[in-house]
């Protein structure tokens, strides 16, 4: 690739993002986000890993969704792994050098005691490994969430998964507002933000670009991008896969309107080449997700690690 000629910008309006898109090279526009990338993303790339403590008949309908009830896929599903299981996910993801380990479950939302449950699993994994705990759980209210912060949980990952105007028409049972108050209330208890979405599902450049502005406002401490892998049985099942010119274009997107935050790879990062992945990590990819996802597969440890350290990134868990 070659120099943009520009003096990499720590703010680019939406607009002339969206020109850019539009208008530009491809090659240009991942030249120019590399150079955002190297001027102001930190560099360091940390993973994380999550642990699928509550999986399948989800209420909800989001059509990407393989855990959704309303599809038949084939899911696993099962109830509460239990706080035994969690640990040793927790002392899994220290042995293999992760910052940090996320309790999920599938669901709109948690019970009561369902919270009481996962509380008593954050204080045991905070006291027998190292790794930063997490968790997404959906929809959770203020009075859940203070409970969450009393047993030691420190991040809340609630994604957005595409632009406002995208998902009323790929989910229906929950709105984007739902997730934002969700997200709002984490915020002013204190806790970090994981938020971010899925590439592939039939947006627009114009979408893209909204997505990017709503994460700015929201101003997660990490972005994770999915890439859509298709599952059959769900309505977007048969979508043809993203080529890795618009995988990088959407990586340009993000990284041009959020130059500090870290960019996640996360689901779809296994239908990669590890060539692919290289120019992800290029043009705007600063953090990983690996080991077993929910229900597609996760990337390698020492792969992702490899191409990270080849790029200039630290990837010393924090906890050290």
């Amino acid at each position: 690739m070659k120099e943009t000629g520009l003096k990499p910008s720590a703010s680019y309006p939406a607009a002339e993002v969206l020109a850019m898109a539009r208008t530009w090279p491809r090659e240009r526009l991942w030249e120019l986000a590399h150079e955002v990338t190297l001027a102001y993303t930190p560099k360091v790339f940390d993973f994380c890993a999550i642990v699928s403590a509550r999986q399948g008949k989800c209420s909800e309908n989001c059509k990407w969704c393989a855990q959704s009830a309303h599809y038949r896929t084939g899911c696993e599903t099962y109830g509460w792994v239990g706080t035994e299981k969690c640990v040793a996910a927790a002392r899994a993801a220290e042995a293999n050098g992760v910052s940090r380990i996320g309790i999920v479950t599938s669901g709109r939302g948690q019970t009561d005691r369902q919270i009481e449950e996962i509380c008593a699993a954050v204080a045991a994994m905070r006291k027998e490994a190292r790794p930063h705990v997490c968790a997404s759980l959906g929809l959770v209210t203020r009075e859940q969430l203070k409970k969450l912060k009393v047993a030691g949980l420190e991040r809340i990952h609630c994604n957005i998964e595409t632009s406002p105007r995208r998902f009323g028409e790929l989910c229906t049972t929950h709105t984007f507002a739902e997730k934002l108050a969700t997200l709002k209330a984490a915020k002013e208890l204190g806790f970090q933000i994981c938020s971010g979405g899925i590439i592939g599902m039939g947006e627009t450049d114009e979408d893209l670009v909204a997505f990017a502005e709503t994460l700015k406002a929201i101003a997660p401490d990490s972005i994770p991008v999915n890439i859509l892998h298709p599952i059959k049985g769900t309505p977007l099942g048969e979508s043809a896969r993203l080529g890795i010119d618009r995988i990088l274009t959407a990586i340009a997107i993000l990284r041009l309107v959020n130059p500090y935050t870290p960019l996640r790879f996360a689901g779809g990062r296994r239908d990669l080449t590890d060539d692919e992945a290289r120019r992800c990590i290029y043009v705007g990819m600063s953090a990983g997700i690996a080991g077993p996802l929910l229900t597609t597969p996760g990337a390698d440890y020492d792969d992702d690690r490899a191409l990270a350290r080849e790029a200039g990134y630290d990837t010393r868990p924090d906890w050290d």
